[in-house]
């Protein structure tokens, strides 16, 4: 039997170690796309078994032209970078990894909800100027007693529950997807998303990257904010709407956000950049030394069970597999 060829659109990863260590045990060789590209990555994929995708689109074009591959499997967890039906209509099954990162992601937004409430990238950065002045820095207002309104509710935001409600904050959530017993065991509020909006002193966001949500955080949604709230986003980029926030911030609509993700990364140009009551951090939610490794694992993981004949555990369009008989070591 031919060696399995398991392709790589493009990597943020030191190295493929874990990957490489998983695929041996079906003699599945790596091959990592010189760069990001459609041309490059179908140079590597058109005859491949499977492919790893990270953050490179993988288009309807390209996934036509695959034409031995039953299985993508996303280096994250959404997939919206992958066209979805068209890998569907070609039989091949799309995998995620949804719980490679959900400590790092959950800590990280709690995180920037805290710098931002409390100041601390614009006090560090008057500090290291040579300004220690505190009234430069005031207004800052307790936590305890505040709301948080959480945009979703999967697994990463019922972690920043109890992180939050462990500083004495009220933490409600607005979900259509999730059963009440869930919010009820987590002591989470179930609210509509207009309501979320106005009662929130925080606003975090946990959605995935949809067409329904995409730009949901508007001109009309940021009216609805309190003018004292702080928009937090380790989602997606596109949810927010950029230039409404510039504009709501400028009118004193919102007292500030903290994001991890943008429209455009690097988000060159962006009306964002530049000021103090925005803290952006490089898309480094999701990293932690560990979570890689998870991740890269994980990924593969699926991939073996696929090409030995085995259901995913995580798929996205599981209407696509179809088992076939399993393959041996090379």
């Amino acid at each position: 039997m031919a060696q399995l060829q398991v392709a790589v659109s493009d990597s943020v990863f030191p190295n493929l170690d874990p990957a490489r260590a998983v695929l041996s045990k079906i003699g599945a060789q790596l091959h990592l796309a010189e760069e990001a590209k459609p041309e490059a990555i179908m140079r590597v994929a058109k005859d491949a078994d499977a492919l790893f995708a990270t953050y490179a689109k993988i288009t309807a074009e390209m996934i036509r032209q695959m034409t031995r591959c039953r299985i993508i499997s996303r280096f994250g967890i959404g997939v919206d970078n992958v066209d979805i039906p068209t890998a569907t209509e070609r039989g091949i099954v799309v995998t995620k990894v949804p719980d490679y990162c959900i400590d790092e992601v959950s800590d990280h937004a709690v995180a920037l909800l805290l710098a931002a409430v409390r100041k601390i990238p614009l006090a560090n950065s008057m500090v290291h100027a040579g300004r220690w002045e505190m009234p430069a820095v005031v207004p800052i207002h307790r936590l305890r007693g505040t709301v948080l309104g959480l945009v979703g509710f999967g697994r990463i935001p019922q972690l920043v529950a109890p992180k939050a409600q462990s500083f004495g904050i009220q933490v409600v959530a607005y979900d259509p997807y999730i059963p009440k017993s869930v919010f009820e065991s987590a002591k989470v509020r179930s609210v509509e998303f207009a309501e979320l909006l106005k009662m929130s002193d925080y606003v975090s966001i946990h959605s995935p990257l949809l067409p329904e949500t995409t730009g949901l955080f508007n001109a009309e949604a940021f009216r609805q904010m309190k003018p004292h709230a702080y928009l937090i986003n380790t989602a997606r980029g596109p949810i927010v709407d950029e230039a409404a926030l510039a504009h709501a911030l400028d009118a004193g609509q919102l007292a500030g956000a903290a994001l991890d993700v943008m429209t455009k990364e690097p988000p060159t140009g962006s009306p964002l950049l530049g000021r103090p009551n925005v803290i952006i951090t490089p898309h480094t939610s999701f990293y932690s030394e560990e979570s890689l490794v998870d991740l890269q694992t994980k990924a593969a993981e699926e991939v073996v069970r696929v090409l030995q004949g085995q259901a995913p555990k995580n798929p996205v369009n599981p209407e696509a597999f179809k088992a076939k008989p399993s393959v041996s070591p090379a």
